[in-house]
């Protein structure tokens, strides 16, 4: 990973203003090497944009998927949240979920599709998020199905609340999650409470599964940290995006 070259990126910082959330939200968008706006390219939404630029690399990565590994290029767009309000935005029990879901498919969706040359299809966009990130973007899926059928949850934060709202749904087999969570993340202390992540994933895995969605799961040694994640993202990527 000390190529220069993997190092080299382009990220541009969008602002847009959202009437649903009633403020500023601030997008860094990565552009692929080789970039050219007559061309057509995947995109991975990502929550906690600042997040998993600084921490996951994830800008890093996708250099070293397309230079190295022969990966199609593609765009991310990293969402940034005010972690004081996160809760309020990511959980389905806060107070800000309903209209960040609105914010995040009828509001910075468009904006990017208007300005970028993002694919528009289904199949050619992927939600990624960590903990509470990974719930909300299965909630956005559930939602938008017309939008999103693809979802990196890297350690989700899947509370009862997201069960029930899971299980609700009779058929989900058009629904594709990359779910991963940490060994050591059986008893995780969060601002709502202390949470065995472990179990959650499973019994959510077993949701999704028994309603026909194709899940890829694992369990790994790791704990609910950056230091984990940041190390299973190329492979959530490779999951989902192509090899040319």
């Amino acid at each position: 990973m000390t190529n220069e070259r993997l190092l080299k990126r382009t990220i541009v910082k969008e602002v847009i203003h959202s009437r649903h959330l009633q403020e500023d939200r601030t997008l860094r968008i990565y552009l692929p090497p080789g970039y050219n706006e007559v061309l057509s390219y995947p995109v991975v939404y990502c929550q906690d944009g600042e997040e998993f630029f600084n921490f996951g690399r994830i800008a890093t990565w996708a250099n070293q998927l397309i230079l190295e590994e022969g990966y199609e290029p593609f765009i991310i767009v990293g969402v940034e949240v005010n972690t004081k309000v996160r809760t309020e935005e990511y959980a389905p029990f806060g107070s800000r979920f309903d209209a960040y879901l609105s914010c995040f498919a009828e509001e910075i969706i468009p904006f990017i599709e208007e300005k970028y040359p993002v694919r528009r299809d289904a199949s050619e966009r992927v939600l990624a998020g960590d903990s509470l990130g990974g719930s909300v973007s299965v909630h956005l899926a559930l939602q938008y199905p017309e939008l999103f059928t693809r979802v990196i949850s890297l350690s989700g934060a899947f509370y009862e609340k997201s069960q029930s709202m899971i299980s609700i749904h009779s058929d989900l087999s058009w629904l594709d999650v990359y779910m991963i969570v940490g060994l050591q993340e059986d008893s995780y202390a969060t601002d709502t409470g202390v949470y065995n992540f472990v179990e959650l994933n499973r019994t959510t895995r077993d949701l999704f599964e028994e309603r026909g969605a194709t899940v890829s799961y694992s369990e790994k040694d790791g704990r609910h940290i950056w230091g984990f994640w940041q190390k299973e993202l190329p492979d959530a990527l490779r999951y989902f995006l192509k090899a040319e």
